[in-house]
């Protein structure tokens, strides 16, 4: 039975010779989240979780309290297993989490209750924190600057030879799991080749080695052929276990059936970029690759960087307004131009603050013909996005004007807003699983990033 919070408790009234109290920014973030509106929509999506969620069963978290601990995890950058256990050692953050004297929820329990959050409801409570910071007058969406980043996900650098030896080591282990379901004697359907694809990977990595001090090898192509032999059997020893678990009704059989029907696609489209590159000496695109078999929904990216000349996971785009919050945020698809982007932006800030930005500036992956348009389209006072390349006279008075120059020096602050969110608040690199785990690892990182700010915001204007 889904509980909306406990009986109160203020733990700091039961110590009072310890004199416990919130530092300022944890007070003020503790009023942002008493919001009527917040509560209620984290409270739809954890209804989910069962038919008669709200109505029956145990009594459950109180909502209050999940929200609460997915804002502490996400505000210090912790595991789920650091906040049950540092929650719980603490009485200021028992009192923060609304926890009193009730014991803190295991880390798996908080896991699917997190699980079930829905990507637009992290949207949805974007948009009310900052509905919020505009009525506490934090910010005034007069200023916009927009920007990408990556952030990774949680995946080896993915080469075609370490890919395939991942796709035959699942795929041999569901299969030693689908024999002892089945019940069946050793027969070849169900050898385990993984051994054997770790030798010749093994081997691989050394003739690479070897290529890397310009000898000359013949060994590499064939090494790869032997490799793609063994995944492709491996792909139909899985095909043909998948059709025999077909015929059985149990739940682990289906689950194991579930399995090898999503890993084996994979693998035999790795075997295939496998096969073009190397066999056939083709350029495989970017966008035809599989990065990863656990998070296939990672994209290879390049964006002209030296020191990083690939990255591996998603593109995120990121909306800042004055008062140093995130209005917005993307997880784009795949690694589509930047510029593309500016639209969406335009139209999603006047209809969060009812009026388009006065100024607007982005970098120099933005300036199109038709993102200009839209700007004076939109009546944007002053629209600092230089253009690349080489500048007609005009251009370049237009540019080393001095309210272009002070307009586009806001710019540079999303580049520290964008440092902060990867260093403080996790965005460097994606801990939860999946394409809707990468949107609530993002959506709950730049909510507990706006959350302080506003609180910071607050803070020093109580002070001053």
């Amino acid at each position: 039975m889904l509980r909306d919070q406990y009986a109160p408790v203020d733990l700091f009234a039961l110590v009072p010779a310890l004199e416990l109290r919130f530092e300022p920014v944890l007070a003020d973030q503790d009023r942002l989240l008493e919001d009527d509106e917040l509560f209620q929509q984290i409270t739809a999506d954890l209804a989910r979780r069962r038919p008669q969620t709200p109505r029956t069963g145990r009594p459950s978290t109180p909502v209050e309290v999940i929200l609460r601990l997915l804002v502490i995890q996400h505000l210090y950058a912790w595991s789920y297993e650091q906040t049950e256990h540092l929650v719980n050692d603490s009485l200021v953050l028992r009192q923060f989490c609304r926890l009193g004297l009730e014991p803190v929820p295991h880390d798996t329990t908080l896991l699917r209750w997190a699980n079930l959050l829905q990507p637009e409801t992290l949207h949805q409570l974007l948009d009310r924190v900052t509905a919020l910071a505009q009525g506490l007058k934090v910010t005034r969406g007069r200023k916009l600057r927009i920007d990408s980043t990556v952030v990774e996900t949680a995946v080896h650098y993915p080469t075609d030879s370490s890919l395939l030896a991942d796709g035959v080591r699942v795929l041999s282990r569901l299969v030693d799991r689908a024999r002892d379901v089945l019940k069946a004697a050793a027969e070849p359907c169900f050898r385990n080749r993984t051994r054997t694809a770790k030798q010749l990977v093994q081997r691989i990595y050394a003739t690479a080695a070897v290529h890397a001090t310009r000898t000359a090898t013949a060994e590499r192509p064939e090494l790869y052929r032997r490799l793609l032999q063994v995944a492709q059997a491996s792909l139909q020893q899985a095909e043909q276990v998948q059709h025999r678990l077909a015929r059985w009704s149990d739940r682990a059989a289906q689950r194991l059936s579930s399995d090898l029907g999503r890993f084996g696609p994979l693998l035999g489209q790795v075997c295939r970029q496998t096969a073009r590159r190397v066999v056939g000496g083709e350029v495989v695109p970017a966008s035809e690759k599989v990065a990863s078999l656990f998070e296939p929904h990672t994209a290879v990216l390049r964006r002209g960087k030296a020191r990083v000349p690939a990255e591996f996971g998603r593109t995120v785009l990121l909306d800042e307004v004055d008062g140093g919050l995130v209005s917005r945020y993307a997880v784009l698809v795949g690694n589509p131009p930047d510029a593309d982007q500016l639209p969406a932006s335009l139209a999603q800030h006047r209809a969060r603050f009812g009026r388009p930005p006065a100024v607007l500036t982005a970098d120099r992956a933005f300036p199109t013909a038709a993102n200009e348009r839209l700007a004076d389209e939109q009546r944007v006072r002053c629209c600092a996005i230089p253009k690349p390349g080489a500048l007609s006279p005009r251009r370049r008075a237009v540019e080393r004007h001095r309210g272009f120059r002070r307009a586009y020096r806001f710019r540079a602050g999303v580049e520290g807003r964008i440092s902060v969110l990867k260093r403080r608040f996790g965005l460097a690199r994606c801990r939860y699983h999946g394409e809707a785990g990468m949107e609530r690892w993002v959506g709950l990182g730049i909510l507990a990033h706006n959350l302080r700010q506003i609180s910071q915001a607050l803070a020093t204007r109580q002070s001053a």
